[in-house]
């Protein structure tokens, strides 16, 4: 027989806060009762959520703002898990939520519990997985678990984005090789690269300075040519003023 409860907060496939729906009552007993998800449907606690529906929700309000800012350091982060594993790379073992609990707080430093890990089923494999942190029922951010057999492969998996794992034609250690060639090609690559912007920038500021440089030379040539033709102007009407002075009649002397 299904069991009825009222939701406190949001949660995933059932409803809203508020909201009074039909459970499984291991569902009700294992996990919303004791995460203080919700409460029975009863009478008096369908008329405590209603007298404390204000505060309640002041209160989810808080906490996804803090959820937000949280989430905004975890985000995006790649949580290296070192594990035992064959050459196919099946793990000797598992990767659980707890394992990847422990390894995203440790990471990123911040408090990571075992059920804000979403996963569907463990881990088995070597391998790189999306994994979803529910930090609060509205915000959810998601990592990558990088699990690897040491933190040199793990490494490798980080930049090239593919699991370092053998099928039954190969040898794990020319996978492994192989993969740290095609990272060293790419270096390689990215070096040039970056070589090749640097002379162009450098030959760009040349080309500037010499243009600058070339302007301001005819700049110059330029001012002394007009200061040689406003001389030679001046001289020449010196000169003119002159020759009117000494071509004029001299005045002659009045008589008493």
């Amino acid at each position: 027989m299904a069991t009825q409860v009222i939701l406190l907060e949001r949660v995933d496939t059932l409803g809203e806060m508020g909201e009074v729906v039909s459970v499984k009552p291991g569902f009700a007993r294992n996990y919303l009762l004791p995460q203080k998800k919700a409460l029975r449907a009863s009478k008096d606690n369908i008329a405590y959520f209603e007298g404390q529906k204000k505060a309640i929700e002041a209160q989810s309000n808080e906490q996804k703002k803090e959820a937000e800012k949280l989430a905004k350091k975890v985000a995006d982060i790649k949580v290296p898990l070192i594990r035992a594993a064959s050459e196919s790379g099946q793990l000797y073992g598992s990767v659980n939520t707890r394992d990847i609990a422990q390894a995203a707080a440790e990471t990123s430093g911040e408090a990571i519990k075992r059920p804000m890990v979403k996963i569907n089923t463990n881990f088995k494999t070597v391998g790189l997985f999306p994994v979803n942190i529910q930090l609060h029922p509205e915000v959810i951010v998601e990592i990558t678990v990088n699990i690897a057999r040491s933190k040199e492969e793990a490494q490798i998996q980080a930049d090239t984005g593919k699991a370092l794992m053998a099928d039954d034609s190969e040898d794990l250690d020319q996978v492994v090789q192989e993969a740290a060639d095609a990272l060293d090609e790419e270096a390689l690559a990215e070096v040039l690269e970056d070589d090749a912007l640097e002379a162009e920038k450098e030959k760009a500021e040349t080309e500037s300075t010499k243009a600058a440089e070339d302007a301001a030379r005819t700049e110059e040539k330029s001012a002394k040519r007009a200061e040689k033709k406003a001389a030679k102007a001046e001289e020449e009407s010196e000169e003119e003023t002159a020759e009117l002075t000494a071509d004029a009649p001299a005045e002659e002397p009045k008589e008493d």
